[in-house]
């Protein structure tokens, strides 16, 4: 059973966690029985707990600044943009008629089946490692073959996405992905450029946000986020808190990303597309096998091209059926 974005990144910092408090000569007995606790974390598990409210996401701008050009309104590629809610319709137009299409693909297994025929193909990276407050060399080598171990990426549909099968794309609530929820509200900020080639390039920014949900709030509604990553840790026996609260010592801050998608306005639909999701973890009173009451930051890097290459097709070794 493949695990997901968000159970792949406990596991990766709770390893950060104990290999750095253990020496070297320890690395392959913790790692191991790192590996052996995070069995615990059934798939699912994490959905049964107390979720936070579905209410918007917390936002402060003065924390939250644009890394993008600001909007300018005018006409580009013979469309109109008055403002950032004809930036959000053009998107969602264009989303909701791409995503809305399927193709036939060999999977894994050869077996034929139905997935969203515009897909993607995902990097996730884990860099910026500070265990109370120092860097590490040791652990940031192992880092890229931890991810490697753990993180089996696939094929999938236009952000948020959580299934390839679109009949399998839904929210934590059951409620479908295939078409667009990105508000106005959402964004910081967004642009719009010309090509001058018959295509237009959108590039949004969407608000700051603590703990995101895939499909729920600003971050949510932009990217497949992590969602609640608190929940996960809580699912591991032995992990524990020398003081505090999950949500206390727990703050995994989405901001900075951004997702740059091309148009043809022509046909309406999404030709090119780079989510690029930025998150922000800080663990603080950590307890995690023989390590106590120890703080640990990191910055998760999740990024989805489309549309998918070649290379990256025989990577996951799923393809085309035509």
């Amino acid at each position: 059973m493949k695990k997901t974005i968000k159970a792949v990144v406990c596991i990766v910092l709770a390893a950060v966690l104990t290999l750095s408090f253990t020496g070297c000569a320890k690395v392959g007995y913790v790692f191991d029985g790192t590996m052996k606790a995070i069995q615990d974390v059934k798939t699912g598990e994490w959905k049964n707990q107390n979720n936070p409210s579905e209410g918007e996401g917390e936002t402060d701008s003065a924390d939250d600044p644009a890394v993008i050009d600001e909007f300018v309104a005018g006409t580009y590629g013979g469309i109109e943009f008055k403002s950032l809610e004809d930036v959000v319709k053009c998107y969602a137009d264009a989303y909701n008629k791409t995503k809305a299409k399927t193709a036939m693909f060999i999977d894994e297994e050869g077996k034929k089946v139905e997935m969203y025929a515009f897909c993607d193909q995902k990097e996730i990276t884990i860099t910026d490692i500070l265990v109370e407050g120092k860097s590490n060399a040791v652990i940031n080598k192992l880092i890229p073959q931890l991810l490697n171990a753990l993180y089996v990426p696939t094929i999938g549909g236009l952000q948020p996405c959580n299934a390839r099968e679109p009949e399998n794309d839904n929210d934590e609530n059951g409620e479908s992905l295939k078409t667009c929820r990105v508000k106005a509200e959402d964004l910081v900020t967004a642009n719009v450029k010309d090509n001058g080639d018959g295509t237009i390039v959108l590039t949004m920014q969407p608000k700051m946000v603590n703990m995101s949900r895939v499909g729920i709030d600003e971050q949510g509604r932009m990217f497949t986020s992590l969602n609640d990553i608190g929940a996960v840790v809580d699912a591991v026996d032995a992990f524990s808190w020398a003081s505090g609260t999950t949500e206390e010592n727990c703050k995994v801050v989405y901001k900075g990303g951004t997702a740059v998608v091309t148009i043809d306005t022509k046909s309406g639909e999404i030709v090119e597309a780079h989510y690029d999701m930025h998150v922000y973890v800080n663990i603080v009173h950590a307890n995690l096998s023989v390590v106590h009451d120890k703080s640990l930051s990191a910055t998760v890097d999740y990024k989805c091209d489309f549309p998918c290459s070649k290379e990256f097709f025989d990577k996951v070794n799923v393809h085309p059926a035509g």
